[in-house]
Parts: structure tokens; sequence; C-alpha cells
């Protein structure tokens, strides 16, 4: 579950969601004591008491919140072809309608819990429909964090072998002034013999043989970068397969490897890698 993917408005949500269960526990009606009348022993019923209104309007707010908050942390579990977070829209308004109504048909005086249940469920049915519409309800709740400064993939430190401004040896490994190399010293092991033929030298317009390895090596412009998606998107395994092998979330870094044409490498964090084929709208960090 990825708790960075919660918005302002999962926050309010889960805010009045508390709020609601804690009203549970308080009284539902109140009540005038007459004077001189000792009323220490009178027990105030809350909404424990009353299964059939437990159960419609308390719990299903938290039940509802909670539906709401697993579906956008897990994004695309469905029950029935529905989204968690609808069925969780769906159970926040069911428990404002029993909180209205209860309120409005009740002999006694309303008490602290019944007062604080109606208002925890108007914030909550409130805010479970206009986190979706809502910019600032959309903004993200925790800010993502800030990537550090990327490394070259694989742990090659700058300057090694491998890496693009290193000192990379002649082509063929030998050294300079080795064996058939061209600027060895007579007398040296790259002495040419006698009746041996020296290094041809190669006709002018002609690349070197060196020229032609760093022509045929990729291009090593590209610098892994950390980015986050604007909204969710599939991860496609590196062979080109069809089934997505991950979703990579919003409000969370990734780290991209590698260029591959329209697309990027990416790495998730728990070591899986993937090509993100849609990279519009991607935030570098």
């Amino acid at each position: 579950m990825n708790i960075r993917s919660l918005t302002r408005g999962d926050g309010v949500v889960i805010g009045a969601a508390v709020v609601l269960f804690i009203a549970s526990f308080l009284g539902l009606t109140s009540f005038d004591c007459p004077t001189g009348v000792d009323c220490s022993g009178f027990e105030k019923s809350n909404a424990w008491d009353s299964l059939g209104l437990l159960m419609s309007m308390f719990l299903s707010g938290v039940i509802g919140a909670a539906l709401i908050v697993v579906g956008r942390g897990m994004p695309g579990r469905k029950v029935a072809g529905i989204d968690l977070g609808q069925f969780g829209v769906a159970f926040c308004v069911f428990a404002l309608w029993t909180a209205f109504w209860t309120i409005i048909d009740m002999d006694a005086d309303a008490g602290a819990g019944m007062i604080l249940g109606l208002l925890a469920t108007i914030v909550l049915a409130g805010a479970a429909i206009a986190a979706p519409l809502v910019p600032a309800l959309r903004a993200p709740l925790m800010g993502a964090p800030r990537p550090q400064q990327p490394q070259p993939y694989g742990g090659q430190p700058q300057g090694g072998y491998g890496y693009p401004g290193a000192q990379q040896p002649p082509y063929g490994g030998q050294p300079e002034g080795g064996y058939g190399y061209p600027g060895a010293q007579a007398g040296q092991p790259g002495q040419p013999q006698a009746g041996q033929p020296g290094p041809q030298a190669q006709p002018q317009g002609q690349p070197s043989q060196g020229g032609q390895a760093q022509q045929s090596a990729p291009a090593a412009d590209f610098s892994p970068f950390w980015f986050a998606v604007p909204v969710a998107r599939p991860l496609y395994a590196e062979d080109g397969s069809p089934t997505p092998i991950a979703e990579l979330a919003p409000g969370t870094w990734y780290l991209a490897v590698e260029q591959r044409g329209q697309g990027l490498v990416a790495q998730t964090q728990d070591g899986r890698r993937g090509v993100l084929q849609d990279t519009t709208g991607i935030q570098r960090g």
C-alpha cells in the first residue's frame, strides 16, 4: 500500500472517521436533572447500546472511510466491477442520511454523541465527494521525498571504467608502447622483427579500428535521474510483454536508468525494472 498516494481529501476523511468513532462512545441524548434529585446513577445510552444505529451510522461511516483510503493506496482494487473508493463514498453518504433523519426523529434532546456524530458524517461525506473534484483536496497529503543526487546505475564511480569521461585503454587492451602498437621504441618488445611487416598506415579518410569501436558503442549521453509520475501508470517488462509487471504511483520517486525510444527503463523501490511507455507530464527530480 502506497501511503504517499493519499491526498488531503483522504486526510480529512480519516480525521472525520476518527471523530465519528469517538462520538459513538458519547451519550446520544441529554436531559436536565431536576433540582433536588440525585442523577449520578443515571447512565446515558450511547451508540453501542443500539446495534441498528451503531451499524447504520457510526460504523458505516468508519467502514466507508477505510474503503476510500484502501482504494486510494491500492488503486485498481475492485469488487463486482466497482472501485473500492466508490463503495466507500456510498457508505459515507448512507451514514450521513441515517444521522440526519435520526436526529430529526428523536423525542429527547440530542446528546453530545449524536450532535458530534452528525457533524462528523457531514464532513466525512462532503470530503469523500469533493476530494476528486476540488484541486486543494487533490494535493498530496505527504510531500514527495527530496531525491538524492543520482549516481551512475550499477554503482560505478565517476571516472571509473565504463563511465563517460573515463580514460579508456586503447582498443584491444594493449598499453601504449606495447607489442604491435605504433610508436614502440626500437629494441623494445614492441619493435617489429626483421622480415615481419610493420604496422600498416591507415589510408586518409578511413576510420581507425578504435574509431569504429567508438562509433559502434551506444551513446553515453544519458544520465540516470529521479522522476515521479502525475497519475498511476503501468510498468511493462523489458522483453516487450503486454502484461504490466508493476504500477508506478504518483507521489513516489523512481530511478530512470536508460532511455529506450520514447520510453524510459525505470527501477522501482523493490528493485524491479521495466519500461515506462507513457512519459508525458513526468516530474524530474
